[in-house]
């Protein structure tokens, strides 16, 4: 997934949008478009997760869950597997333990 486009997309995400067949279930450009979006979704998620870990005394899981939650409210900014994987993505950048999520992505 490189070509001419500055921005890897890791193969975590791209799993996301493979099928049994190993194709794509949507075009590169939105591929990379979902991703850039997802990824910059966790990175600004940082410093809110890590404030309220340490501002409220709430477990790192705890956090984690509810930013999950918060992703995956009625009106959802990203689907249920991306909610998921920027959670994971969030985990990874703050350096956490990952969680296991509710309901199967």
């Amino acid at each position: 997934m490189s070509d001419e486009y500055q921005i890897e997309v890791p193969p975590s995400f791209i799993a996301l949008y493979t099928d049994s067949r190993r194709r794509l279930t949507l075009p590169v450009r939105d591929l990379r478009q979902r991703y850039e979006l997802c990824e910059d979704l966790s990175q600004q998620l940082v410093d809110h997760a890590r404030t309220t870990h340490f501002a409220h005394g709430i477990s790192q899981d705890e956090v984690l869950l509810r930013m999950h939650r918060g992703l995956t409210s009625p009106e959802p900014q990203v689907e249920a597997a991306e909610a998921g994987w920027v959670v994971r993505r969030l985990a990874e950048l703050l350096e956490w333990d990952p969680i296991t999520l509710p309901d199967a992505e």
